[in-house]
């Protein structure tokens, strides 16, 4: 095979230890004679499969034991309704949600939640391009908003919060961490509700990990499906219906793969390590931009730009001849964007380093 480093924003680059682990066994899980793929979602082999995934994210993140971890379909922007649905039923009608709008996908979720609830946008970095979060002192947060949504690493936009905000009162913090859970360590405490796309640093495209304290639980809208009421699906364990079972089986590997290489500490300190490489090569000159703050720059997804855009096509062309793989931005900011999420190895990150220095070199 020719090295290449896949940079996707998602479905993204998994471990290939995992990969190489999963075609083994695709045949032949433990000899039980099947694939994965085959086996009942009720049956012993594959209950055993789930609970050990589940065991060992809550190692991972250390989640309390009064927190429920649900394996859950429809992705990210399935949870934009999912959560509203789920949480604003014991509010006098119709409740309130706040949210802190830094991006893309906060903008989404703002989107869906209008459906089912009024929506306070306590904050928002719209002014400046998304390139900054507006600080904590200026949020206009509501006296009893159901909870408070976060987004807390903007997949499009490089934008990454890496402090707990502070709420009101109790109200529950809610937050998006999709594109960069599991990559630095979290008080999993701090937070009412995480969840998380498994297709950046989980495993497959198709399976969402919900992890939600348990006296959040019960607060449904009438209107909400039963398959997706988080009540029904934690007192299921996550089988009330037939759950997304190859990609529960995937994220148990990499949750293996994680704990076998260092945990989350280990992959924090490697993060570093990759994002200081990347944005130290994009900061040398102003060949290169990257237009968001420092402080709020993401180490999983970073954007950047082109000083001439015209060498856009030309700059792609080198980079995958090289096998530097993805590195288009997303079509609603344009430029390019290198996604480095767990997987990533340095390896990679340096080898798309000496292509720019190469190319800005030309």
């Amino acid at each position: 095979m020719t090295q290449v480093y896949n940079f996707s924003a998602g479905p993204a680059v998994l471990p290939k230890e995992v990969l190489r682990q999963a075609a083994e066994e695709m045949l032949d899980w433990h000899g039980s004679g099947m694939s994965v793929m085959e086996m009942s979602h009720r049956g012993p082999e594959f209950i055993s499969i789930a609970k050990q995934a589940e065991a060992d994210l809550r190692e991972l993140l250390a989640i309390p034991d009064n927190y429920k971890v649900l394996f859950l379909q429809g992705g990210g922007l399935g949870q934009n309704a999912i959560i509203p649905l789920n949480m604003v039923g014991s509010k006098p009608q119709p409740a309130t949600i706040d949210f802190v709008h830094t991006g893309s996908w906060s903008g989404k979720s703002i989107k869906e939640a209008k459906r089912y609830a009024n929506v306070n946008v306590a904050a928002s970095g719209e002014a400046s391009r998304f390139t900054t979060v507006p600080p904590q002192e200026t949020w206009r947060l509501s006296e009893d908003a159901a909870y408070l949504h976060l987004c807390t690493n903007e997949t499009i936009d490089g934008v990454e919060i890496g402090y707990v905000p502070t709420v009101q009162g109790d109200t529950p913090l809610v937050v998006d961490m999709s594109s960069h859970i599991l990559s630095r360590k979290i008080d999993v405490s701090k937070y009412g509700v995480i969840f998380a796309g498994a297709q950046k640093n989980i495993g497959p495209a198709g399976l969402t990990i919900t992890i939600v304290r348990e006296d959040l639980l019960g607060h449904a809208l009438p209107i909400c499906p039963g398959v997706f009421n988080w009540s029904a699906v934690a007192e299921a364990e996550s089988m009330l219906n037939t759950p997304p079972t190859y990609g529960i089986y995937i994220a148990g590997l990499v949750f293996a793969h994680l704990k076998k290489h260092g945990g989350v500490a280990e992959m924090e300190r490697r993060n570093i390590e990759k994002a200081r490489l990347l944005y130290a090569a994009l900061d040398a000159d102003d060949f290169y931009r990257n237009r968001v703050a420092p402080e709020y720059r993401s180490r999983m997804n970073v954007p950047f730009y082109l000083r001439d855009e015209s060498l856009n096509e030309q700059f792609l062309a080198g980079a995958k001849a090289r096998g530097l793989l993805q590195l288009k931005g997303h079509k609603s900011v344009g430029g390019m964007r290198a996604s480095i999420y767990n997987a990533m190895p340095i390896e990679g990150v340096q080898a798309l380093v000496d292509y720019l220095n190469e190319f800005a070199g030309r």
